[in-house]
């Protein structure tokens, strides 16, 4: 099965992708679909000698990238001559029960991190690099040390396949648990919702990045989570503790919207500050605001 140029933009589509039948097929097609829509067109205006670069084509490996060329020009090209690189990286995922929500979505916050980190191991591991995994909530739940070649991927992938939402959140420990495993500078990507206390989340990314890791962070939220609109009384369950909440949400909305902003924006904002480079993701958007933060960052590291 392969992406036609056609009908690229429905495998970027949350919905679509989850109805595929194997998690090695979503994070496939998620990668061809970007790919191909970042490209169908010819590329134009870049002062570089190109007789040993061609424009990527479906199918070509992704390792062959040039990656400088692609940092200046936001267009892929293969390189006829490769020089190898190889980074470090480690894909830290949320399995804590929080993170087992939907409601404006239709699909858990969780799936969408499993996706998405299949599709970023995906790309990884056919780059040539190496990745690991750490599944966590309020401990680690499963680690898988990097390695780069294309079997483990397989491995990988039934990793990811096989999380279940349990335990609560308990992001800073299960940071600096994982961080211990950490022995060469790399690329650390964490995807959670990051409810959990600011203060701590914050101290656990600063203590990464201390230790010259490049950080990137997807924050993945049901839409609603934002916007808190709901439209009539309701009883809030806290997924993690089941304690319950009868509420009016408009009554309360204003004040949520202004505490949960502010909480996004010192996030944010202390990313940034630190080097980290923050991404705000919810369930309805497609895959490729993700992919295109990945490899931006990518490029800056060749």
């Amino acid at each position: 099965m392969s992406v036609q140029t056609k009908d690229y933009r429905k495998f970027l589509d949350p919905v679509v992708i989850s109805k595929l039948k194997t998690l090695e097929l979503r994070a496939r097609m998620v990668v061809e679909g970007y790919m191909v829509g970042l490209h169908r067109s010819p590329y134009h205006g870049f002062s570089v000698e190109f007789s040993q670069h061609r424009p990527y084509m479906q199918g070509d490996s992704l390792k062959n990238i040039d990656w400088k060329v692609y940092a200046k020009s936001e267009k892929f090209f293969i390189k006829q001559f490769e020089e190898e690189t190889n980074l470090i990286s480690h894909i830290f995922i949320d399995a804590s029960k929080s993170m087992d929500y939907k409601h404006t979505s239709k699909i858990t916050k969780l799936e969408y991190a499993i996706t998405l980190a299949a599709a970023l191991a995906y790309v990884m591991i056919d780059q040539q690099d190496s990745v690991g995994l750490a599944v966590f909530s309020d401990k680690i739940l499963n680690y898988l040390p990097p390695r780069s070649n294309r079997v483990y991927l397989k491995t990988l992938l039934t990793a990811l396949n096989q999380i279940i939402p349990e335990g609560n959140t308990n992001t800073s420990k299960s940071l600096d648990a994982v961080a211990e495993k950490i022995k060469k500078r790399g690329l650390t990507i964490i995807i959670s919702d990051f409810f959990d206390d600011l203060h701590s989340i914050l101290t656990a990314l600063k203590n990464i990045h201390y230790k010259k890791n490049e950080v990137i962070i997807f924050q993945i939220l049901d839409p609603i989570e934002k916007s808190f609109g709901f439209d009539r009384d309701s009883i809030f369950i806290d997924l993690e503790s089941r304690e319950q909440m009868t509420t009016q949400p408009h009554q309360i909305q204003r004040a949520y919207q202004d505490a949960f902003n502010e909480y996004l924006n010192k996030l944010k904002s202390e990313c940034l500050n630190y080097g980290i480079e923050y991404n705000l993701i919810d369930t309805s958007q497609s895959f490729d605001k993700a992919l295109m933060n990945y490899f931006s960052k990518r490029a800056k590291l060749n």
